[in-house]
C-alpha cells in the first residue's frame, strides 16, 4: 500500500481522486497554504471527501508527522524546485505537476537533485494519458499514416476570468516568469514532443491585444524545427473567446489524424493498399484530465522499479522549448536553437 501525500489543493484535489482510485494506494494527508480548501466546493472536507486523510498548512509538518511514500506537488510553479527538492532529501517518492518549473536553472536543479535520489520522480505531463492522444500516437507508432513531416498543437483557453476573480490580490498567474507559453502552453510543446520527437529551433511571435493588463503578452504561435526533419507548430493563447480545446493534427506521408482533448473520437485519414483515401472515425474516451490513469503509471514505476516514463528531464526539454518561444517572439520572430 503507497501511502501519499498531496501538496496544493487546486489541481491537487483531482490527484487525491487519481490515487484514491487506486486499490493500493492510500491518501494520507494533504496540505494547503489556504485553511479553506480543506473543502471541496460542495462544502465536504477532505477527511469526508477522503476518509482518513489528515489536513495541513504546512507541507513540511505533513512530511514530518505523517508516514508518506510519496508526495503529489501540485503546488504553484514558483514553489516546485524547493518543494521537489526537500520532498526529494526526505527520501520520498515525487509526481510534480507541470511545468517542472518556470526557469531552465530551477528545472536543471530540479534534475540534479532527482538524479542523485534513489526515489522515483515523475512529471505530470498529462496529455501523455489523454486517450485521444493516446490513440493518435499508437496509430502513428504503427506506420497508420506514415513519416511525420508537420505537426501542430494548440493550447486554447481563456483565463480572463480566473485573473478577474483575483484582481487586487498577490496571484501566482500574475508573475511574468508565468506566462500562458510556460505556465499553459507547455502541454502543447510535451504533447509534440512525446509523439514527433525533441526540437531543435524555434521561432515565434506574440501579440497581446484581448487581456492587456497583463504583464506579458497573452497569445503566441511558434514555428518548430523537429528532429528527424519534422516541422512543428504550436499555437497558445489564454485570451481566445472559445471553448477550452488542444486540437492537435498529425500530417504523414499516408495519411494525417486530427485528434483533441474533449471529444469522444478523433478522425483518421489514411491512404488504402490500393492509393485511395480513406476516412475512419475512431472512438475513444473522453477524459482530458486522466489523473487516474496518470498515477497508476506512477504507482507501476514505484511497485515494480521501473524507468519513469516522464522523467524530470522530460519536463526540463518542454521548458526549454517553451522558453525559447517566447524568446524568439521578445526579439521579433529570431530564431532560437535549443
Amino acid at each position: 500500500m503507497l501511502k501519499v501525500g498531496f501538496i496544493g489543493l487546486g489541481m491537487g484535489r483531482a490527484h487525491m481522486k487519481g490515487a484514491a482510485a487506486h486499490a493500493d494506494a492510500k491518501v494520507v494527508a494533504c496540505c494547503d497554504i489556504v485553511e479553506e480548501r480543506r473543502k471541496n466546493k460542495d462544502g465536504v472536507d477532505v477527511a469526508e471527501e477522503f476518509p482518513g486523510c489528515a489536513f495541513y498548512t504546512d507541507y513540511k509538518e505533513m512530511i514530518a508527522k505523517e508516514e508518506l511514500d510519496a508526495v503529489v506537488i501540485a503546488s504553484p510553479d514558483q514553489l516546485h524546485r524547493e518543494m521537489c527538492e526537500y520532498c526529494l532529501n526526505a527520501g520520498l517518492h515525487v509526481l510534480c505537476e507541470k511545468p517542472l518549473a518556470l526557469t531552465e536553472e530551477d528545472c536543471l536543479a530540479i534534475v540534479a537533485a532527482a538524479e542523485k535520489s534513489d526515489k522515483k520522480f515523475m512529471v505530470g505531463q498529462i496529455c501523455r494519458y489523454t486517450p485521444g492522444f493516446v490513440g493518435a500516437k499508437k496509430l502513428i507508432k504503427e506506420g497508420r499514416i506514415g513519416e511525420l513531416t508537420f505537426v501542430e498543437s494548440e493550447y486554447a483557453h481563456d483565463y480572463d476570468h480566473m485573473f478577474k476573480a483575483n484582481a487586487g490580490k498577490e496571484y501566482w498567474r500574475n508573475d511574468p516568469l508565468r506566462n500562458g507559453v510556460v505556465g499553459g502552453g507547455c502541454h502543447a510543446i510535451d504533447l509534440l514532443r512525446w509523439i514527433a520527437g525533441d526540437i531543435e529551433e524555434v521561432c515565434a511571435l506574440s501579440v497581446k491585444k484581448t487581456l492587456t493588463y497583463l504583464p506579458y503578452d497573452d497569445t503566441h504561435v511558434g514555428i518548430m524545427k523537429i528532429k528527424g526533419g519534422i516541422i512543428g507548430k504550436v499555437f497558445v493563447s489564454i485570451s481566445c473567446k472559445r471553448n477550452y480545446t488542444m486540437r492537435s493534427v498529425f500530417y504523414g506521408t499516408k495519411g494525417t489524424i486530427i485528434t483533441d482533448n474533449t471529444s469522444d473520437h478523433f478522425t483518421l485519414f489514411y491512404t488504402d493498399d490500393e492509393g485511395k483515401l480513406q476516412t475512419e472515425t475512431v472512438p475513444v474516451d473522453i477524459n482530458n484530465h486522466n489523473a487516474t490513469g496518470e498515477f497508476a503509471d506512477f504507482y507501476k514505476t514505484i511497485a515494480e522499479d521501473l524507468p519513469v516514463s516522464t522523467p524530470a528531464i522530460e519536463g526540463c526539454k518542454t521548458v526549454q522549448a517553451a522558453l525559447a518561444i517566447v524568446k524568439s517572439a521578445e526579439l521579433g520572430g529570431v530564431p532560437v536553437k535549443l
